[in-house]
């Protein structure tokens, strides 16, 4: 739930077309949710509902930004 909330979270704060549409988004948040975790957990980062969301959040942001690389790279 919290990949979904994540995606589209990072989905609204980087709006413009992507490949693939909501699937590959709500794919990103799930992974995004794990890359935040563990950057979150290496900079000590941790706690409740709000900051798992959050920290799920950028490192959507973050997978979102490289996807988009890779993408525009690839066509």
């Amino acid at each position: 739930m919290v990949g979904l909330i994540a995606g589209a979270l990072a989905k609204w704060a980087m709006p413009g077309p992507d490949p693939g549409g909501i699937i590959i988004t709500i794919l990103i948040g799930i992974a995004g949710a794990f890359v935040g975790g563990y950057l979150a957990s290496l900079v000590g980062i941790g706690g409740g509902a709000i900051t798992t969301i959050l920290t799920a959040t950028v490192g959507a942001i973050l997978l979102l930004a490289i996807y988009r690389l890779i993408t525009r790279r690839a066509v």
